[in-house]
């Protein structure tokens, strides 16, 4: 199974309430679905939020892939 990025999705209990976020900051794996979904390109958002990275992205699509496809994720501690 292609896990490509999934290394800078964390979960972390102390970090919005345990959801899975980009690389342990603030950002939950949902609110970049939000954006992209609102039609915000990747060039924008990279944009208005420097501190993330395209991976990041990337990551946060293929997580979402993976847990809507019902594949085992494995996070690496």
């Amino acid at each position: 199974m292609k896990q490509k990025y999934l290394e800078r999705i964390t979960l972390n209990p102390e970090i919005c309430h345990g959801k899975p976020c980009v690389r342990n900051m603030r950002w939950p794996v949902e609110v970049i679905l939000d954006l992209l979904s609102s039609e915000m390109t990747v060039e924008e958002i990279l944009t208005d939020h420097p501190e993330l990275e395209k991976e990041d992205i990337l990551a946060c699509l293929n997580y979402a892939r993976l847990v809507v496809s019902g594949s085992t994720i494995e996070v690496a501690a």
